[in-house]
């Protein structure tokens, strides 16, 4: 896939885009295509990209000097970094033509059509250097699995109802993109798309998929999305998130619909949630994890090293282990302190852990208020820090990714407050 050859645009979805010194400077997200007024076929005008800090901008189709699988090359380092913004008369490939389904007339153009879903849409570069939507990849529709059907291209003059309703619109190809993505830039992926498109992706992800990606949403999208989901597909997407992110969430609902949310959680799941939920926000009860790494003292290093390798556990969680006498789950038996995996890569794999724990930092308290924490935090150069109860219990740990997101302005992940206009040109 080079330039003077067609080009299947949902294949550029992802890819890497770098100016003429081969520096990267962001990704490909879309494509914008314009509609005509007249039958000729529409045209490609533009990728969208996305930059630093989840910006996505505009990049004409005229600046892209080569396209192929492994990314596309940019003829200056000159960009208008403004972010995009449709226009009436254009549309995205990937978030309003994917899965649109469309009728493919015979090429002899009599009889009925054969329905299907769009898989891509190709383009070609024209005598006047347009590059015009030329094929269509359908999938053609047999009433059983989507992704069964037998895949085939076929002109754009075949295809009938390509640019007709949203309700036209299936998930299982635009899914296919998605899923790779980590949580965020999933996240990041779907408050670009409509909102009833977005909540159609949403309820197509696994309960586990779904959960990573709701932790990483604005406020008011976790609402939207959850509400849209039935009661009991609800509660198995919480029992899935971290307990103060379910937390979290259910704070943001009416008190009614946080209980019966709740009930039906399992009591082992929906316990943690509870207890986070009854502490006063803005302390280390509310934003705290109820579930870092936590060992016995008589567990040995080679034993912790393992635990941590976990590859469910975040970098922060797995940074330390928390050392306590059973139970070892939370509310723990008597905490005696914990150890960095920095000190647990330089000591033999069969010490016990009840050896080496550093016991000198003071735990935090429930009460204890959000600034404290990130004072101490930042004093001794911490990731993470025990919260204990009056007789010594480890009920959780605050990590400096709790203290980052609750620190910043509520709706931070919000693309629209994310976005502050920059100057017009940049140059990368």
């Amino acid at each position: 896939m080079t330039m003077g050859t067609r080009v299947y645009l949902a294949r550029l979805a992802g890819l890497g885009v770098f100016d003429p010194n081969g520096d990267r400077v962001g990704r490909v997200r879309d494509a914008v295509v314009r509609l005509r007024t007249t039958n000729r076929p529409p045209q490609v005008v533009g990728l969208v990209a996305e930059m630093a800090l989840r910006r996505r901008i505009f990049l004409p189709i005229g600046r892209v000097t080569s396209m192929d699988s492994e990314a596309v090359v940019l003829s200056t380092g000159t960009l208008n970094l403004r972010r995009f913004e449709k226009r009436p008369n254009e549309l995205l490939v990937v978030e309003e033509l994917l899965d649109r389904r469309v009728t493919v007339m015979p090429e002899t153009g009599d009889g009925h059509g054969s329905p299907g879903n769009v898989v891509d849409i190709g383009m070609d570069l024209t005598r006047n250097n347009e590059w015009l939507v030329t094929r269509v990849a359908v999938r053609e529709h047999t009433g059983r699995l989507a992704r069964r059907g037998h895949v085939y291209q076929a002109e754009y003059e075949r295809i009938r109802n390509l640019f007709g309703p949203t309700d036209t619109q299936g998930t299982s190809n635009l899914l296919a993109l998605l899923e790779p993505m980590r949580p965020a830039d999933m996240a990041n992926a779907l408050q670009d798309l409509p909102d009833a498109r977005r909540n159609e992706v949403a309820a197509a992800l696994s309960d586990r998929k779904l959960a990573d990606v709701l932790e990483e949403l604005p406020e008011h999208d976790q609402v939207e999305i959850l509400s849209r989901l039935d009661r009991e597909r609800a509660a198995d997407v919480l029992e899935r998130m971290d307990p103060d992110d379910a937390a979290d969430l259910l704070a943001e609902l009416p008190n009614a619909e946080q209980t019966m949310l709740l009930d039906l959680m399992e009591p082992e799941e929906a316990a943690p949630v509870r207890q986070l939920m009854s502490y006063k926000p803005g302390t280390a009860g509310a934003v705290m994890t109820s579930e870092p790494v936590i060992m016995t003292p008589d567990a040995t290093v080679a034993e912790a090293l393992a635990r941590i390798r976990e590859p469910d556990l975040s970098p922060v969680v797995a940074a330390q282990v928390f050392v306590a006498r059973a139970p070892s789950a939370t509310p723990t038996g008597k905490y005696l302190g914990m150890v960095h995996f920095q000190r647990l890569l330089r000591e033999p794999p069969a010490s016990i852990l009840g050896g080496i724990v550093d016991n000198d930092l003071e735990p935090l308290r429930p009460a204890i208020s959000l600034g404290e924490i990130t004072k101490r935090m930042a004093t001794y150069d911490l990731v993470a820090m025990p919260v204990v109860d009056n007789t010594h219990r480890l009920l959780g740990a605050v990590t400096v990714d709790d203290v980052l997101d609750h620190s910043l302005p509520r709706d931070w992940r919000d693309r629209d407050t994310a976005n502050a206009e920059p100057e017009d040109g940049v140059h990368l």
